[in-house]
Order: C-alpha cells, then structure tokens, then sequence
C-alpha cells in the first residue's frame, strides 16, 4: 500500500483558544514620487554618465515581491531611452524558475513585470560566460546576455539575509553574484555554506562589477508595510562596498518583527518566493535551521503551522522544512521539480530545512495539530499568533492569553470584540484580512 503522508485525523476534540484581531504599528517612512526618487537615484549614483546613443543597456530584475517594481523598471527604462540607449531586462533570479529560461521569464510575470507593464523586451537565457576566478579558485560566472551587453544596471530591494549575517547581505552584490550568475554560480557560491555566501558574494561582487560592464544599482529599502521607503543609487565602487553596508543597516532598523517574545503556535497562512528567499523569512520567525549558524535567541515559537504557497512562487516551496505542520493542500501546491532545483542549489542550507513537516488534511486540523504538538494540555490557553506571510505582519490574530502582554505594548493594537476561526466546507479557513477594518 502506498505510503500516505497526510495525517487524516481532524483532532476536533481539541479546543481552539479565542482569538482577537490586532494590528502591530511599525515606523513608516515613504517615498512620495517614487518616480522622481528613481530618477535621482540614477543620476545620484552617476549611473547614466557612461551611456551613449545606441548603448544596448541590460537591467537585472529578481524574483522577489518588491513593492511597486514594474512602475520602477518603466521609469529606469524610460531613463535610459531618453538619452538614446536601447534598454532589455533580465532575470537575475540565480536557480529560481526552476532553472528554465521560461520559468524565470514566468516568475518575472508574476511579479508584473511583463513586456507590455514595463515598455521593454525580456530576454531571458541560463545562458553564462566565465569572468576569472577568485582567490580560492572560485570560478565567477554571469548571464551572457548582460555581459554581451554594452553595461548592465542593477535593481533590487536590501535586506538582511535569511541563511547569515554580515556586513554585506541581500541587496546588490548578492544579485550581481547569485542572480546574474544564474544556477551555475549559484551552486558554485552555496557549495561553501553560509559562511561562503558571506565571504565570498562581496569577493565575486567585484569581479563582476570589473569584468560585466556594471554600470550600478538601484537600491529599494522597504519599510515593515511592504512599501517603499527610499531609494538609492549606488555606484559601481559602492556594491558589496560601504554604501551597501549602510544601506542594509537602514533596512535592518526598518523590518518588521513579531511583538512576542514567545509563541506556542504561529499560524503562517502562506509562504512564497516572492515573500522571503526561503519561502518563510527566518529573521521574522526566529529559526535558521542551518547546521552551523546559531539558532537566533528569539522570537521563541514551539510550533510554525503553514497552510499554503503564494500564487507569485510558483509551487516553489523552499524552505517549507521551516514549518512544523502543513496542509494537504500546501503539500500539492508544491512543484517538487522547482523546489528541488532551487534547494540542491542552496545546499546545506536546506539539509534541515528540506524535511516534510507533518502533513494534516486541512486548514483546521493543522492547527489544531499544532496546538497538540505545542506543548501545552490546555490547548484553550495557549498563547497563539496567526500572521498573512512574513512580509506582511500588520493585521494579525492573537489568542486571549496574548491580549494582556499585547496590551501593554504602545504599538499594538487589539480590538475589543474576538474573531471567528471561521473555515469553510473544505476545512480552509477565511483569509485574515476579510472583514476586518484598521481601528
């Protein structure tokens, strides 16, 4: 008989705590023109000075959700029509795609960057070329297309990463190295675990920069809602260099963060390439789940229920091993073939992180298996969070044991009156923000 990993049984004997909505506050910063902040970013960072009339210029485009990145890329592209140049884009996504030509030009669309959405063809190829080695040996490689081009710009979001820590994280050294090098420097870079990542992306960064026509980047830092608060243009001398160091230490102090300390349960209702590098962002859920790197201190949660994948990713569900429980529905989500790719290339990384959670048949009964999994006998009092993603963490549910400390905290707001768990004939339960107005 062949081996079933849903656990069908609904656990309905288990009592599920009450729950309130609550909204967590976080500072705001804005950008008011984006468009004009694009345009100052470009000329601030001397990133047009070398483009000619006639200059076919490439512009590398990742895979994650950035706030607002088609109306970016059209403004970028209309930069650089206006002084003569052809612009193209490519999709500087690493393995990501599955590692296809179609499947990058697909989680490119996704995303809304379309042919027609930002006024410029995209040439997608896994296509590379070899620019030298490093010091260790460590052959460096990029997209043929941008090197073939007459200079490529860079446009990507700065973060702090989700497998380690340095001084340089994700941002622009990491597109130019692991993006633009598609799935061969990819693996080649996740061969040497996290530590490699951290020394060696600046390391390639600038042979990249040297050998491929580099002519700069576009910097997007995000405040905790998901929206653009500045943006910078750094010259080519400033990638995996100082400025991007500052700039990762500005969206540092700009992430967003669980309120607690402690959880027994978090209910993640979806994880997705566009939302974080490994599907559930590790700095927001407190779990590296590398061997090597130190498990961070907190937040503390003893059981991650995840019910499904964002459409944007594709079935790419990297990182899934981070959850404790998932549902049958998120597991057949799942394009193996993708998250296979995506996850041999992380290597080590995903050694733990690749594991199959516990598998319950629906919405309800994860969590109410994570609520027998947590810990806890008395189920009804148990100090539970129920978040969108890891990115958006404004509207959320806390359980009553929760409302006090929350409460007590000048960022957090709770509404008086509790919600529902209200799941539908199929087990799934109503989307977080239905219903539910900002007090």
């Amino acid at each position: 008989m062949p081996f079933d990993p849903v656990l069908r049984e609904s656990f309905d004997h288990i009592q599920l705590p009450v729950m309130y909505p609550a909204w967590v506050r976080f500072p705001s910063p804005r950008v008011g023109d984006l468009n004009e902040a694009i345009r100052e970013a470009l000329h601030a960072g001397g990133i047009l000075d070398d483009i000619q009339p006639g200059m076919r210029i490439a512009i590398a485009v990742g895979s994650r959700g950035i706030a607002r990145l088609p109306e970016m890329i059209r403004t970028v592209v209309e930069a650089i029509r206006a002084v003569g140049a052809d612009p193209f884009i490519i999709p500087a996504m690493g393995s990501h795609g599955g590692a296809t030509a179609e499947g990058q030009r697909e989680v490119l669309e996704s995303l809304g960057v379309t042919e027609a959405a930002v006024h410029a063809p995209i040439v997608s190829s896994m296509e590379v070329v070899e620019l030298g080695h490093l010091s260790a040996n460590v052959p460096v490689y990029m997209d043929r297309h941008a090197h073939e081009a007459d200079g490529t710009i860079l446009l990507n979001r700065i973060k702090p990463h989700t497998d380690f820590h340095g001084p340089i994280e994700s941002g622009l050294a990491k597109m130019s190295v692991i993006g633009l090098g598609k799935q061969r420097m990819a693996e080649t870079i996740h061969a040497y675990g996290p530590n490699g990542l951290r020394d060696l992306i600046p390391q390639a960064a600038r042979v990249v920069i040297e050998q491929g026509h580099i002519l700069g980047g576009i910097a997007i830092i995000e405040n905790a809602y998901h929206d653009v608060a500045d943006v910078a243009g750094v010259p080519p001398d400033g990638i995996g260099g100082v400025a991007e160091q500052a700039l990762l230490t500005q969206a540092r102090e700009l992430m967003p963060s669980l309120p607690f300390d402690h959880l027994d349960v978090l209910v993640v209702d979806e994880m997705g390439k566009d939302v974080s590098g490994t599907g559930l962002d590790t700095n927001i859920i407190g779990r590296m789940l590398t061997p090597g790197v130190p498990e961070p201190a907190h937040p503390q949660i003893n059981v991650i229920a995840l019910l499904g994948l964002t459409e944007a990713t594709h079935g790419n569900a990297l990182g899934y091993g981070l959850a404790d429980v998932i549902t049958e529905r998120c597991l057949n989500q799942i394009d193996w073939e993708a998250t296979r790719v995506n996850a041999l290339t992380a290597g080590i990384m995903n050694v733990w992180r690749g594991k199959l959670p516990w598998v319950a048949r629906d919405d309800g009964a994860a969590v109410r298996l994570a609520l027998r999994l947590c810990g806890r006998p008395d189920t009804e009092n148990a100090q539970v969070m129920r978040i969108r993603n890891t990115l958006d963490i404004e509207q959320v549910w806390i359980s009553e044991a929760l409302v006090s400390i929350a409460q007590e905290m000048e960022h957090v707001i709770v509404r008086e009156e509790p919600v529902a768990w209200d799941f539908d004939a199929a087990g799934r339960l109503k989307p977080l923000n239905a219903g539910t107005a900002i007090p």
